[in-house]
Parts: C-alpha cells; structure tokens; sequence
C-alpha cells in the first residue's frame, strides 16, 4: 500500500504531496520530508513571483537544475555534459569560452592534485579523451 508525505508552504499554503512506496530506514524518511520540504517552498517561491516572464524563466532553471541533479545520481556522464553544454549555450557562452573555461578547471583540479575531467565539454558522447 502506497504512503504519503504532505509538504505545506508556511507562507503561500502551497501543498505538494509525495505518494509511493517508502524504504523503512528513518533516515531515508527524514531525507524524503525534507526534500519534498524544499521543493514546495521552491514551487510556492516561483509561483508567487508577478512577473510571468520571470516565473516562466525561474522554472526553467529550476527544471534544468533538477535535471541535472536527476543526471548525476544515475552517473550517465554524457547527459550531464550535454545538460551543462545546453545551459552554457542559453547563457550565451561560446564554444571557444567553454573550451577555454574547461582547460582552466583542467589545470586547477591538477594544480589542487584533485582528480582528471573524465570527459571534455567539448565531446558530445562523454568519451573519455
């Protein structure tokens, strides 16, 4: 039998419910509370915003983000790539700029002894170079 998880926004009256089958480690269950939590003050903060272009332009993002976010829990490298190339790309950055952005990451993850880019923004299929 499916459960739920009600969130309200304090200040809008907003409400999100989550409904399904939740692992019984009450960790998971605050982890669940609290996401849910923040989505619907996230949802009730764009909704309450006047100018519709703006709201429109908040989901976006926000979509995007979660997309992302979505993209790498499943560890598929290639579709975060291509979801970063595409947000870079709306905010008007060239492709000589992405190169250049990602051969500075390059040399400070190197310089901090941090690990390698396994793939470059520049390699649509997230080979490794």
């Amino acid at each position: 039998m499916p459960q739920q998880y009600a969130a309200t926004d304090s200040r809008t009256g907003l409400e999100v419910t989550v409904t399904g089958e939740f692992p019984d480690d009450p960790d998971d269950r605050v982890r669940i509370a609290r996401t849910s939590t923040l989505f619907t003050r996230l949802m009730a903060t764009i909704l309450s915003t006047e100018s519709s272009f703006e709201r429109r332009e908040r989901f976006k993002a926000v979509e995007t983000q979660l997309e992302i976010a979505e993209a790498v829990i499943r560890q598929d490298a290639a579709e975060v790539q291509r979801l970063l190339r595409d947000t870079l790309t709306q905010l008007g950055v060239t492709d000589e700029q992405m190169q250049d952005l990602e051969e500075e990451i390059r040399r400070r993850l190197r310089d901090m002894g941090g690990p390698e880019l396994p793939f470059g923004l520049d390699e649509p299929d997230g080979a490794p170079r």
